[in-house]
């Protein structure tokens, strides 16, 4: 089992940065992969980035260019960075890790987003 807590939402103003953060616990491990999700009032969750087990990164279009997601696997944390921000970014964002179901032979076999967060909120004025 692992579980997230985010740390860092709030309100700020078009143009300005946050960063979040989100701290793993629990006897499981998250080198499956981690990734932030977010849902805004009316739409469905998205996906704004992802590291992979690979250490692959991905963004959503919406997003690239602004933000940054990182990981300190020692601290067992995972960041965003959120630069320039939109009104359109305001949403709860949400924190998830993949499951790791079993490894053989050195490689990992994994499950999707299994651990979530509770959220937290970044709010965005105009």
């Amino acid at each position: 089992q692992v579980q997230l807590v985010e740390f860092g939402g709030g309100s700020v103003q078009a143009g300005g940065s946050l960063e979040l953060s989100c701290v793993a616990s629990g006897i499981g491990d998250t080198r499956c992969g981690m990734g932030w999700f977010r849902q805004a009032p009316g739409k469905e969750r998205e996906l704004v980035a992802a590291i992979s087990s690979d250490d692959t990164i991905t963004y959503a279009d919406s997003v690239k260019g602004r933000f940054t997601i990182s990981q300190d696997k020692g601290k067992r944390t995972l960041y965003l960075q959120m630069n320039s921000l939109y009104t359109e970014d305001t949403a709860v964002y949400t924190c998830a890790a993949k499951r790791r179901l079993f490894t053989y032979a050195e490689h990992d076999y994994c499950d999707d987003f299994t651990y979530w967060g509770q959220g937290t909120q970044v709010s965005v004025s105009s």
